[in-house]
């Protein structure tokens, strides 16, 4: 991607930071630091010109949860294809999940990553595993891993299921003031399940997963978190009595913060049926009830959900292309984030829209220990421009990632990342012909 050092962004409404995005306004950018934030602005120099046409623009979104796939399954995604995906998407840095081929469990994994993404606008965070090629029996090398530039530690795609592990794995990465990430399943309670456990899976004949499931595991590392003083960090949280352990354990001073996807505040179980098996809305955590839905908004609005991600999970076609219960667990959700968040969030008025920003600006960062972009004079320019009214097709002409296996594939989407600036770099995003 070209180096855009020095840029003029007009008509844009900054918002976060103290700005509402109540009012138009010109950015100035010099070698990649914010140098004027003022009315009318003119061009100078060699500086490039964007006109934002009254795009909002916010410190840049982050996206803690990501599978990009390399190394191992390229074939999925590449680190090039998910960067182009989240830049899409309005994202401009990701933490990527350890579950490749070899796992991110050793520093030099962590370092090719990093290596990887160099390039890219995108600004792409390793999480090393907890165990050694995660398989839950002994612990990583959490702090050779920290100095090669992991972020926190997870075995995701599986739990870490020894409770005796869990323990020391929190009281090490306390010790290195890092969050461990866990994949909250209880093995025994979930398996084989391919679908919420539930009415709709008895009229489907599928053999569920209960809620239980994800809230036994959750309730054991809360108590743990609490025990050690580590952080747990609660990925994709997907029921209304998950939402309800972390509440009780924030109000008790436990270090545990949480996560929802973006489909998991808005599709529900019976999509299994209306879509007659697509193997698109399989995921895990499942699609849950109607009423999980509206626990997950509840507890973005109160504040027990910290962050919003979309657990991006790529698949080839030939590998969702089967049987219902044959079919991986995953969806993609970078490219459209943003659009779900603005119809079940922001347009019915459940939450406003600097408190959406801060799940997707200040949270991600803070749980990771990262640099919070400011919109600040003399801060380095790391930024989104959206919408939130621009209505567009998400046909297969959109897909910026490697695959394709998502559920909102040729529905209309309201509001859109129009482009990204971050690292030098100024990435716009033109919609294809339809």
């Amino acid at each position: 991607m070209a180096q855009t050092p020095n840029l003029l962004i007009k008509n844009c409404k900054p918002v976060g930071d103290g700005f509402t995005g109540s009012k138009t306004m010109d950015i100035r950018i010099k070698n990649g630091i914010i140098d004027e934030i003022s009315d009318s602005l003119s061009k100078s120099g060699d500086e490039e010109v964007f006109d934002a046409q009254e795009a909002y623009v916010s410190g840049g979104w982050m996206d803690m949860h990501v599978h990009f796939r390399e190394p191992g399954f390229e074939h999925k995604e590449t680190i090039e294809s998910g960067c182009r995906a989240a830049s899409f998407g309005g994202f401009t840095e990701v933490a990527c999940m350890p579950n490749t081929q070899p796992p991110i469990h050793t520093r030099d994994v962590v370092e090719y990553i990093k290596k990887r993404s160099e390039k890219e606008a995108v600004e792409v965070h390793p999480i090393g595993c907890v165990t050694k090629e995660r398989k839950g029996d002994s612990i990583a090398e959490m702090s050779d891993m920290k100095d090669g530039g992991a972020v926190a530690f997870s075995d995701d795609g599986d739990p870490v299921s020894s409770a005796r592990v869990m323990r020391v794995a929190l009281e090490y990465s306390s010790m290195l003031g890092m969050p461990i990430i866990n994949h909250e399943e209880d093995l025994e309670l979930s398996r084989p399940g391919h679908m919420n456990e539930g009415t709709v899976s008895t009229r489907l004949g599928i053999e569920g997963t209960p809620g239980i499931a994800e809230e036994t595991m959750i309730a054991r590392d809360i108590l743990l978190a609490g025990f050690t003083g580590g952080h747990i960090h609660v990925a994709h949280i997907s029921t209304r009595k998950a939402v309800d352990l972390v509440r009780r354990a924030k109000a008790e001073g436990i270090h545990v913060t949480t996560e929802v996807c973006t489909h998991h505040f808005d599709l529900t179980d019976e999509e299994i049926d209306r879509r007659h098996f697509d193997t698109n809305v399989k995921m895990h955590p499942p699609l849950r009830t109607r009423d999980d839905v509206e626990a997950m908004i509840e507890g973005l609005q109160d504040g027990t959900i910290d962050v919003i991600c979309t657990d991006h999970a790529p698949h080839a076609i030939e590998e969702k292309e089967v049987e219902f219960i044959y079919a991986p667990n995953g969806i993609t959700g970078l490219e459209t984030a943003w659009s779900v968040t603005v119809k079940r969030l922001l347009e019915p008025g459940k939450m406003e829209l600097t408190s959406i920003l801060e799940k997707l600006v200040k949270n991600p960062r803070t749980i990771l220990n990262l640099s919070v972009p400011v919109l600040k004079h003399d801060e380095p320019a790391n930024l989104t421009l959206f919408n939130t009214h621009e209505e567009w097709i998400y046909s297969e002409k959109e897909v910026r990632s490697k695959s394709k296996n998502s559920p909102y594939l040729g529905e209309m989407m309201k509001g859109r990342a129009v482009a990204i600036y971050n690292k030098g770099q100024f990435v716009e995003n033109i919609l294809r012909e339809q």
